[in-house]
Formats: structure tokens, sequence, C-alpha cells
């Protein structure tokens, strides 16, 4: 256990910024999730409008900081490429 105040706190801010990731990194799979059972289910109304969701989403953890703009821009290229395949 930290004997030292600068100590404490750096346990107290690291129990904080974990709660926080492991709430984003739950938010992308569950967005992600919400669009596969929608291409899954072949409702091209629901994909698009969960996709449109997604992207707001993912983005907004870009300016977060949360992930970087590629890892951003690869997750909603491969949802906006199952989204595409229910059409074709």
């Amino acid at each position: 256990m930290a004997h030292h105040k600068s100590a404490k706190k750096r346990i107290l801010q690291t129990a904080v910024r974990t709660e926080r990731n492991r709430y984003y990194r739950t938010r992308i799979k569950n967005i992600t999730k919400a669009v596969q059972e929608a291409v899954d289910a072949a409702d091209k109304t629901a994909a698009a409008e969960a996709f449109k969701t997604a992207n707001k989403n993912i983005h907004s953890l870009v300016s977060k900081g949360f992930i970087k703009k590629s890892t951003a821009a690869r997750k909603v290229s491969r949802l906006h490429k199952m989204v595409n395949k229910i059409g074709a």
C-alpha cells in the first residue's frame, strides 16, 4: 500500500481512468454488436441507422483521445462494408 500522498492520489486516478476505459471499450463493443445484429437480420434501414449512430460515437471517442483516428476509421470502414453487403 502507498504511504505518500502523491502515491495514494495516483492509485485513485488509475482506478478512475480504468473504469472510464472499461466503459468506453464496452461501449464500442455494444455499438458494433448493434450494427452486426441489424445486418444479420437483413434489415437495411435498422442497419443504416445503427451505423450512423456507431460512426458518430466512434469518432467522438477519437476526439476524447480514447482511440486513434486510424483505429476509428478502420472500425467504421468494416461496419460500413457489412451494411453495404445487405443490398448486394
